[in-house]
């Protein structure tokens, strides 16, 4: 499966400097809603070479060096989703409207499979393929696909 690169930890050396089992470490990366904060750091410094959103409420994560608007999504063994953020969770429901709004805004989705951590591949993916993805009924009725989905049509990607 073709990525555009892969970041890197020494599990070892985290759980040290941490004071924890390498076990808690393993899952603490491998879950989306708690290592957001630490992917979208390194993809901003090491793949984008731009800088976070203003503010964690924007509509997008990260700026390129050219301005460029991007969304960080990682890949879980439980999926990933492709909407905006405020539309997932207990007591909130997709809104197509919303989802078509954020797909003008941004160039695109940074996609990292964190099921693989230590190391953790990514994809760049432009906004036109996930937009393609959603026309064809790839993401279902919310945007939210499994991570063997997700891998699927990533594998198609030239």
């Amino acid at each position: 499966m073709n990525c555009n690169g892969t970041l890197f930890w020494n599990i070892e050396e985290v759980a040290r400097a941490l004071k924890m089992d390498v076990e808690d470490v393993r899952e603490y990366f491998t879950d989306g809603r708690r290592v957001a904060f630490i992917i979208e750091r390194r993809i901003s410094k090491e793949v984008v070479r731009g800088r976070l959103a203003a503010s964690e409420g924007a509509a997008f994560d990260l700026v390129d060096e050219r301005g460029g608007k991007w969304e960080v999504r990682s890949i879980s063994s439980s999926g990933v989703y492709f909407c905006p953020s405020y539309m997932v969770g207990s007591g909130r429901s997709f809104e197509l409207a919303g989802f078509l709004k954020k797909l003008k805004e941004i160039r695109g989705y940074i996609l990292s499979d964190i099921a693989c951590y230590p190391d953790v591949p990514y994809w760049i993916i432009g906004k036109e393929i996930v937009n393609d993805w959603w026309e064809r009924g790839e993401l279902g009725t919310a945007t939210k696909i499994s991570r063997d989905k997700a891998l699927r049509l990533l594998r198609r990607l030239p």
